[in-house]
């Protein structure tokens, strides 16, 4: 068992490398990273050459009957609070199917 999930493990920070290879957060377009659990969705906001994480929020707190009304709701969530910082474009760099945080997002004012 031990060692499927080395491999899945590598595969998944092979993915992740391949991802971040082109795409990178500035102070002027942060990047909008989301990572899928089997539980749940987590968003950041990161400045990546500040290295610094400028928000961050997860569909813990939020209430949805289904997985993709969370995501959803996170999406507008996130969008708000960035508009808020007074960011409104970023880069995106997803792990999973993230679609509809996505699309949430862009309704929210995001510009990606």
């Amino acid at each position: 068992m031990k060692h499927i999930t080395k491999i899945n493990s590598a595969k998944r920070a092979r993915r992740h490398a391949r991802i971040r290879s082109k795409i990178i957060g500035t102070p002027e377009r942060p990047r909008l990273s989301i990572f899928k659990s089997n539980k749940y969705l987590s968003a950041q906001i990161i400045d990546d050459s500040a290295g610094k994480t400028l928000l961050a929020m997860t569909t813990k707190s939020l209430k949805g009957k289904t997985q993709l009304e969370k995501a959803s709701l996170l999406g507008k969530e996130i969008a708000a609070k960035a508009i808020e910082k007074k960011i409104s474009s970023i880069v995106f760099d997803y792990t999973g199917k993230v679609k509809a945080v996505a699309d949430a997002a862009r309704e929210g004012g995001l510009i990606f």
